[in-house]
């Protein structure tokens, strides 16, 4: 599997990076829950714009985003607008998820932008392309909140995000099974074993996948939710207890 670089941050190498996203509604209580998170030990942050309550309004939009920069200073920003289809607070047509992203993207405040896999492959591509041209890694994502795809569902997208030019390929499923999380994890040590996959995050939601948010290294997945405050997926682990886990993991990779 390969390795990015995101300002201070190595992908792919290591224990998995720690994300803690921002889920507040206005500018102030993200400014605010920015200035917290950047006190604990975070390597990356989102900004869920889906709960922003002005997301409509892009200049606004831009306007926290850079303001987020300047807060953060050099930790890596990810900015996400989650669609109600897969998961988010909002709803939204193809012409405007396709703008507000390419907001973001040209707004010089972000370091990365999540593009959800089902928005279309024409909007895939277009955003890929733009965010390359500015500087912006691509995280490429796909949800499944009621179940677990077939293993060759979940190969499925996995590849596609790359074939789309992805930089990061994310898949969260839900587990109905304590066999569904093995297969994620099993699907995910398959292709983190190929020298040429891009750096894969994978998680299984709730309380039964929460297995898979700690033992990344080990199968491959590399970077994990976490949480300081509001959560922002069902399953995701406190910050402090999260660290502490991969602390494990780590330690007993490098005694074996």
């Amino acid at each position: 599997m390969e390795t990015i670089t995101v300002r201070n941050q190595t992908i792919g190498s290591g224990k998995p990076k720690v994300i803690v996203p921002i889920v507040q509604g206005t500018p102030e209580g993200i400014e605010a829950a920015a200035k917290k998170i950047k006190e604990s030990p975070v390597d990356l942050v989102e900004w869920r714009v889906d709960w922003f309550e002005a997301f409509a309004d892009l200049e606004r939009v831009k306007a926290v985003a850079k303001r987020l920069r300047q807060v953060l200073e050099d930790i890596p920003l990810l900015a996400t607008f989650r669609t109600k289809a897969e998961g988010g607070e909002q709803a939204l047509d193809g012409a405007a998820y396709e703008k507000l992203n390419r907001t973001l993207i040209q707004s010089g405040a972000i370091d990365l932008i999540d593009v959800e896999l089902f928005s279309g492959e024409d909007i895939v591509r277009s955003l890929v392309e733009c965010a390359h041209q500015n500087g912006v890694m691509v995280v490429a994502s796909s949800h499944d909140f009621k179940r677990t795809p077939s293993d060759e569902d979940m190969e499925s997208r996995l590849r596609t995000m790359r074939d789309l030019g992805a930089d990061v390929l994310k898949l969260a499923v839900m587990p109905n099974t304590e066999d569904d999380v093995v297969r994620l994890l099993a699907t995910t040590r398959k292709l983190a074993n190929e020298k040429e996959m891009k750096p894969l995050v994978t998680m299984a939601m709730g309380e039964t996948g929460k297995i898979s948010r700690v033992t990344g290294e080990l199968f491959g997945s590399t970077m994990t939710f976490g949480c300081v405050g509001q959560a922002s997926a069902p399953g995701q682990i406190p910050i402090e207890t999260l660290h502490s886990l991969l602390d494990v993991v780590h330690e007993s990779l490098e005694d074996c």
